[in-house]
């Protein structure tokens, strides 16, 4: 009995079935519904234990009230929320708990808790519903944290500087409404709150906002609709121009997508882009000063037409290696394509050192009518072409590049040679074709076939036809993308908040009945013919 009682431990009793209830509301001040009303705080006991799930988040308040100056407490049974403010006279009010109060045992969360009051004499009832979409969504994007956001025309603020007047949340599939709402003229946005800020961040938030001024009255229903997209919305500008060894390098403030020059002399000038930066390159020394107009766009389209002096002499500084990057790894069949980058312009290529080997005593030789520069100012990034009948049995071609194969416009070589291995796919192993049609009206689609890693595998630009086809695929998942190409640049262009310019649309094909985006393909197989529908434009669609 001794040796028993001394190996006892003290425990929570077993069984007994789960508490899956929620929590039930006993009481709250001010009752739900109240009029002519001015709390100092809001206060709600429930028939059990509650916790609070990060209210300051979570818990969604109309018209907008101050944050950071709002206190939320739980304690046993009954939440607290001291408001710490002056509210607005004859304004209705909406807090909205969502799931952020919840049993202490099994977080259930307790349902559809809000509180409504006003301050005045009638509960404003007007309603805005609609939904949103992500143009470029990844795997984990939810679109319970997108916000949509209505300011006053009279308001000077926006989404980028100040939390909206009124907000409200969409569900899990993008829909959302937004209630007891008050007659009047508002600006309609919607962003991505990452950081619970509840403001947009205009460099790595999606977002989306409606042109047109939404005009609530009790004779309209007005159905929303927005495109996110994700922009840096900053000013675009040169923050300096500076030597740098024998070159010359400009500095801006943020990344770009174009850039060119022009001078009037006869040097050979070329240039390579790095992210903000641009470093330009001539291939001789040049006595004075060198008068350069430069012509810069960033991601957004916005702008730099500069013109700065140049300096291109001889330094002391130790010049940067040449390195090359090869993309190796990837699959082809008959036409193999191998882009290489390099960290500077190109000069010259020793082409009796280039080859594709195939097996240990045979390869192709490369010759100048295989390759090709992006720009010929931008001699940084080539592509090689070659045909490779499917008749040649072997499977891996490498391609081979001895050291001083490349040389640069600073006179440097590649000290490593290079080795870059591809895969040759048979014929009866590839799926025949994927082809449908774009059922948009648009003139200008870029049309992408996406990997299960959304990498573009291929890609068709077409300009009036909407019928598509992809042929000879290797087996795997994929995706169907299209770009409303609007001004034939070739490149999707996101929204640009202060012109007020809508991003292309971007669009997946859907299967109809499970709607995934996913699309199974196996070797012999032919799929289609496929429909890819168009979506809304971000505006007032009623």
């Amino acid at each position: 009995m001794l040796l028993l009682l001394g190996c006892a431990k003290q425990s929570t009793p077993q069984g007994g079935p789960i508490d899956e209830d929620p929590p039930n509301i006993i009481s709250q001040y001010p009752e739900n519904q109240s009029i002519n009303t001015v709390p100092e705080e809001i206060i709600i006991e429930f028939d059990e234990y509650i916790k609070l799930d990060n209210p300051s988040k979570n818990i969604i308040i109309t018209p907008r009230l101050d944050k950071d100056k709002i206190i939320t407490t739980a304690l046993k049974n009954r939440v607290r929320v001291d408001l710490n403010q002056e509210l607005e006279e004859n304004t209705t009010y909406v807090f909205n708990f969502q799931k952020s109060v919840q049993d202490a045992s099994e977080s259930n969360p307790a349902q559809n808790l809000k509180v409504v009051f006003s301050t005045g004499p009638t509960i404003d009832s007007l309603t805005v519903q609609g939904r949103v979409n992500v143009l470029f969504p990844d795997r984990n994007t939810n679109y319970r944290d997108v916000l949509i956001g209505l300011y006053r025309t009279q308001d000077t603020t926006d989404l980028f500087t100040s939390p909206p007047y009124y907000i409200g949340q969409a569900d899990s599939t993008g829909n959302f409404q937004l209630e007891n709402l008050r007659e009047g003229e508002f600006l309609a946005y919607a962003w991505l709150d990452e950081n619970n800020t509840l403001k947009a961040e205009g460099k790595n938030e999606n977002f989306a906002f409606i042109k047109d001024t939404l005009t609530i009255t009790p004779e309209t229903e007005k159905l929303l609709h927005f495109n996110l997209a994700k922009s840096d919305q900053g000013e675009f500008k040169l923050n300096r121009s500076t030597e740098s060894g024998s070159a010359y390098q400009l500095v801006f403030n943020k990344g770009l997508r174009d850039f060119a020059l022009q001078h009037s002399t006869d040097y050979n000038l070329s240039f390579k882009i790095n992210d903000d930066r641009v470093k330009i390159y001539s291939d001789q020394t040049i006595p004075d000063s060198l008068s350069l107009q430069i012509f810069a766009t960033d991601s957004i389209l916005q702008t730099v037409d500069s013109l700065v002096w140049a300096k291109f002499q001889e330094s002391d500084r130790a010049k940067e290696e040449l390195s090359v990057t090869v993309a190796s790894g990837k699959s082809f069949f008959e036409n193999l394509k191998m882009d290489l980058t390099f960290s500077k312009p190109l000069a010259a290529i020793n082409y009796d050192s280039l080859q594709v080997v195939y097996d240990s005593a045979q390869f192709y030789q490369i010759t100048p009518e295989m390759l090709s520069f992006k720009d010929s100012l931008r001699r940084d990034q080539l592509q090689i072409q070659l045909f490779v009948p499917d008749s040649l049995n072997q499977s891996i071609f490498t391609l081979s590049a001895s050291d001083s194969t490349f040389q640069d416009v600073e006179n440097q070589y590649n000290l490593q040679s290079i080795t870059a291995n591809f895969r040759k796919l048979k014929r009866e192993s590839l799926a025949d074709e994927i082809s449908g049609s774009v059922n948009t009206g648009a003139t200008n689609l870029i049309i992408q076939l996406l990997n299960s890693k959304e990498e573009v595998i291929k890609e068709l630009e077409q300009s009036n036809q909407a019928d598509f086809s992809f042929k000879l695929i290797e087996p795997g998942i994929y995706r169907l993308r299209v770009i409303e190409d609007t001004n034939g640049n070739g490149v999707w262009d996101p929204p640009n908040f202060a012109t007020g310019r809508q991003p292309e649309l971007v669009y997946y094909f859907l299967d109809p009945e499970t709607q995934s985006k996913d699309i199974t393909i196996r070797g012999g197989w032919t799929v289609g013919p496929l429909v890819i529908q168009s979506i809304p434009k971000s505006g007032i669609l009623n």
